[in-house]
Formats: C-alpha cells, sequence, structure tokens
C-alpha cells in the first residue's frame, strides 16, 4: 500500500527548508555548502530532495543561469505552526498543558527561557500577538 502524502516537511526536508529561510533563494550549491559544515552529503542527494520539495509544493524554483534558485513557499511561522499543530493532534490529543508539559521535561529551560515563555503567556492573555 503507498504511503500517505505527508502534509508536513521530513527531517531532512526540514533541514533545507531552514537554509532557505535563513538565506533566501539559493540554489542546491548554496544549500549543499551550508548543510556540508554539519555533516557531508551528495549534490545529487540534495538536488534529488530539493525537486521533490518542489513537486510537494514546499519550495518554489526559478531558473538562474543554468541552475535553479529554490524558495520556501511558506514562512517558517506558517511551517513550523502546522508542524506543531500536527503534534498538538496526533501525539497530545489536542491537550495545549499536556505538549508544554512534555516540552519542558524534555528540553530542561534556563531561568532566561522560563521568564521569555512567561512573558509569552502573558501576552497571549492579553491578546498581543507574541
Amino acid at each position: 500500500m503507498a504511503r500517505p502524502k505527508q502534509d508536513t516537511p521530513t527531517e531532512g526536508e526540514l533541514e533545507i527548508l531552514k537554509v532557505l529561510w535563513e538565506r533566501g533563494p539559493s540554489t542546491v550549491r548554496d544549500v549543499l555548502d551550508v548543510l556540508n559544515r554539519r555533516r557531508p552529503r551528495a549534490y545529487t542527494s540534495v538536488m534529488s530532495l530539493m525537486n521533490i520539495m518542489a513537486e510537494k509544493g514546499l519550495v518554489t524554483r526559478t531558473p538562474r543561469g543554468r541552475a535553479f534558485a529554490y524558495t520556501a513557499k511558506r514562512p517558517r511561522e506558517k511551517t513550523l505552526g502546522k508542524m506543531v499543530s500536527h503534534l498538538l493532534g496526533r501525539a497530545f490529543d489536542g491537550s495545549a498543558s499536556s505538549l508544554v508539559s512534555q516540552l519542558l521535561d524534555q528540553s530542561k529551560p534556563t531561568s532566561d527561557e522560563l521568564a521569555e515563555i512567561r512573558r509569552a503567556i502573558d501576552a497571549y492573555e492579553r491578546g498581543e500577538a507574541p
């Protein structure tokens, strides 16, 4: 049976999207250079994945000389928000408190991070944008 189409990026796709969000429109070579700082990858593997991402609608590509420039189709906030929403529904049955508890247990935030989280909660309660 065929695997259902995933509406959120895979781990590899997310790595590429992070580069595109940071750099803006980039060629496969540009993305590869950034990714290879963390661990080596083959040009053809990155190119294949970016072409799949274009087919899935995660990125757009426009000709740039003999190459293509790829751009993330959605902003970081929209993509990450969709991923969190998916995780919230799938793993936590929609319980924000369960998600936050697990997040705090796993991430062990610093006192500065906890203060930032408190400010975000206060802003949310006041109806302000984060």
